[in-house]
């Protein structure tokens, strides 16, 4: 048997604990990172631009969902898909994937950009931006759609690189990538004083020289999975067979753009523009558990994909049971920050005492079923990790569809902004119950085999 972790064969013999390290801390510490980035980000903008630009920052946020949504219908499928066929030695199909995920990218990121930028004021508008925050908000994704293309093609190709081999280059072209990005925001914003739109530009600069590296990977011929000549064409049945897989985190972050657009309205009806920077302040600290846990659940899907593939079930069971264990234990880490210390949390993005206050209150609240929180997330990517699309589907429609919009329209007009928080946790917890035995009768299905 093969137990050499560096090589795409080991996922189906090597230990799964060992795997599972192998695999996700390299994505655990890219997502670490990007959190981190975000952060710091709106630590920029928040001290050298303003208390209101954080909010203009946070009206962006339904747009770069559905932006992230289209990126990831093609990328996350094609990277599930290509594990499963590495898994079936189907070396050819992988390599035809990859093509396929540059083709879409390309195709898609161009219909986002255009349509984005011809209609960028009516949706920030819709989307919650009033006259005092629309400069701030139009000034960053003008220059975030411009490099949307290469957003697609950057994010899309680090997916393909995990699920065929390469982990660790996976991870430390994202921390170049960020670590650059860091830099240039400094940059931009205190020196050169060009604002929001100094951020928007230095991520665009910084993904470019990402996905120049990335490129010379795919395009080296001893690269596991590399760019053939004669393979390099469009196939409609693989394109759609990775899309449909893709469907899941594409609803995923189309929902989460309704549902941010319920928050965003909810609090401006309620507390003004001053309590969507507080949501923008609860977005980055709660997304950085998030991203952790999805960290995970990146290093999870080659183990997943390929030993699905193989039949090797057991082990199956196994990498889901590990990687809901770690879930919780970070989710929780998350809960203990935000619940004692969200005053110095707070204080980090701005000296504005309303917006401390208001961010404080929400942070508390947002936070009450992080421990269970993770459960939802690694399920979800369980499902679609073994192609299992309705499922996936299904869980992740059902915490923001079924459970969290209901709660953001019922609950604000009795509780206020506490409403608005307070739908969170309970969406929370009723999705997680329901991932909880949708996974258990999956596992008991497949074992029975």
């Amino acid at each position: 048997m093969n137990n050499d972790l560096g090589n795409p064969l080991s996922l189906g013999t090597a230990k799964i604990s060992k795997l599972l390290a192998y695999y996700a801390l390299p994505s655990v510490i890219t997502m670490i990172t990007s959190s981190i980035y975000n952060i710091v980000d709106s630590i920029f903008i928040g001290h050298g631009v303003g208390a209101m630009a954080i909010s203009g920052l946070a009206v962006t946020f339904p747009l770069m969902n559905l932006m992230t949504a289209f990126g990831t219908l093609v990328g996350v499928g094609a990277a599930a898909l290509t594990s499963i066929k590495i898994g079936q030695k189907d070396y050819n199909t992988a390599v035809k994937l990859l093509s396929n995920l540059v083709i879409l990218n390309i195709s898609l990121g161009l219909v986002v950009m255009v349509i984005g930028l011809a209609f960028l004021k009516p949706i920030l508008t819709l989307f919650g931006a009033s006259e005092t925050l629309l400069p701030y908000a139009y000034d960053y994704m003008r220059y975030i759609l411009y490099g949307n293309i290469i957003t697609h093609l950057y994010f899309g190709l680090n997916s393909l690189l995990r699920s065929s081999g390469y982990p660790r280059l996976a991870m430390i072209i994202p921390l170049i990538t960020i670590v650059l990005n860091c830099i240039l925001d400094a940059l931009f914003i205190f020196v050169f004083h060009l604002g929001i739109k100094g951020a928007a530009i230095a991520t665009v600069i910084a993904q470019v020289f990402g996905l120049v590296i990335e490129l010379i990977h795919f395009f080296n011929p001893k690269s596991f999975i590399h760019f053939k000549k004669d393979l390099f064409r469009f196939d409609m049945r693989l394109a759609g067979e990775s899309i449909s897989i893709g469907l899941a985190p594409f609803l995923v972050n189309a929902v989460s753009c309704i549902v941010v657009i319920f928050i965003n309205k909810s609090l401006k009806s309620i507390g003004g523009d001053i309590s969507i920077g507080a949501y923008g302040i609860i977005n980055r600290i709660t997304l950085l558990f998030v991203m952790v846990v999805l960290g995970v659940t990146q290093g999870m899907q080659p183990i997943l994909g390929f030993n699905y593939g193989a039949k090797k079930y057991d082990r199956l069971k196994d990498t889901l049971k590990l990687g809901n264990i770690i879930a919780t234990i970070i989710m929780t880490a998350g809960f203990i920050l935000c619940m004692f210390f969200p005053h110095s949390i707070a204080r980090m993005f701005t000296d504005d005492e309303q917006l401390i206050k208001i961010s404080v209150e929400g942070l508390r609240y947002s936070s009450i079923a992080f421990p269970i929180a993770g459960i939802g997330m690694v399920v979800s990517n369980f499902f679609q990790s073994i192609g299992k699309v309705g499922q996936s589907i299904l869980l992740s429609l059902t915490r923001q569809v079924i459970f969290l919009i209901p709660m953001l329209i019922i609950l604000p007009p009795i509780l206020g902004t506490v409403g608005v928080w307070l739908s969170i946790p309970i969406s929370d917890t009723a999705s997680s119950l329901l991932a909880f035995f949708m996974a258990r009768k999956q596992i008991r299905k497949l074992t029975a085999v």
